[in-house]
């Protein structure tokens, strides 16, 4: 009798005290599927935490959890008990890991960033751009533009397609609520226009106070039928050539995206616009200005025409 009362309270203070102390890193163990309560407390103690399989396994079946213990990844923080641990794998708590994707980066850029996280189970790899828009239920045919940049969280060892769903749907979520709120005297024909301009303005400019007027500019030289004459999308047509140098003989050479040899808008968006680049584009800055050019200090001097832009050429570029 006194033994079972003295092994019950033993059993209550391990189930209640931290498993590992505060003041220790956490550790990382993996739930293999079709685990039991048994199975599950080996593994963890062969993981590295120091616990007893046996009461671990006990501490399941008393708690009524031994049936909902999942499978995956997850980590035992400092602190964590018993008890907390038996909790943890009965919601599924698993590991959370995250990327950032970044704003202005290109769809290849996204992919090699996905492809490199060693967080992720890469589902994608052997996919081609179109067949990873196919894998998420996309009906578009081009990938540029259509994820939007963040950060992401996720379970470790997840999909790499939860990744691109979650961008996508988030992309087309502020995509359609910023088109909703848009100046409907836009040239735009449809919202994926207004995001092939975001993704010029994302790329044209790194001050978010300027968004507004790039994107003014730019939509001024399309009601005018003006060639846009924007270097991004020129770079973006080159593709692998580009060597981080824009020359002559780019600006001369069509493409499909050499926006200084074709009017109106590329055929697809060029880069991963954030929001404040959506919303540029769909409300840009009320403005005479036709041209801009860099002042070298990262903003830039906007004219109304071509003698005052060239003033400013010669006062800033030469």
């Amino acid at each position: 009798m006194v033994l079972a009362i003295a092994g019950g309270g033993y059993f209550m203070y391990w189930s209640q005290n931290p498993i590992i102390p505060a003041e220790a890193e956490a550790i990382e163990f993996t739930i293999v599927p079709g685990s039991g309560a048994h199975a599950a407390g080996q593994q963890i103690a062969e993981a590295g935490v120091p616990i007893q399989p046996l009461l671990f396994n006990l501490l399941a079946r008393v708690t009524n959890k031994s049936a909902k213990l999942k499978a995956g990844s997850y980590e035992l923080k400092p602190g964590s008990t018993p008890l907390r641990l038996i909790d943890q794998l009965a919601r599924g708590e698993f590991a959370q890991e995250q990327l950032t994707i970044i704003e202005g980066w290109s769809f290849r850029q996204m992919r090699a960033a996905i492809a490199a996280h060693k967080g992720l189970k890469h589902d994608t790899v052997a996919l081609s751009d179109q067949d990873v828009l196919g894998a998420i239920g996309s009906d578009y045919k081009q990938a540029e533009g259509l994820f939007f940049p963040d950060t992401y969280l996720f379970a470790k060892g997840a999909s790499d397609l939860q990744i691109y769903k979650q961008a996508h749907v988030m992309m087309l979520t502020r995509l359609n609520d910023a088109w909703a709120k848009r100046d409907s005297s836009l040239p735009y024909k449809n919202p994926y226009e207004a995001l092939t301009m975001a993704s010029i303005v994302e790329k044209e400019t790194g001050q978010k106070s300027e968004r507004a007027m790039i994107a003014g500019v730019f939509v001024n030289r399309l009601r005018l039928g003006m060639l846009l004459q924007t270097d991004p999308t020129v770079i973006y047509g080159m593709g692998l050539k580009y060597d981080g140098k824009i020359r002559k003989k780019d600006l001369e050479t069509d493409t499909p995206y050499n926006t200084y040899t074709r009017t109106g808008l590329p055929p697809t968006p060029i880069a991963l616009p954030g929001v404040q680049s959506l919303t540029a584009a769909m409300s840009p800055a009320k403005t005479a200005a036709l041209y801009f050019v860099s002042r070298g200090n990262g903003t830039s001097q906007f004219s109304d025409n071509l003698n005052d832009h060239n003033r400013a050429v010669n006062q800033y570029q030469r």
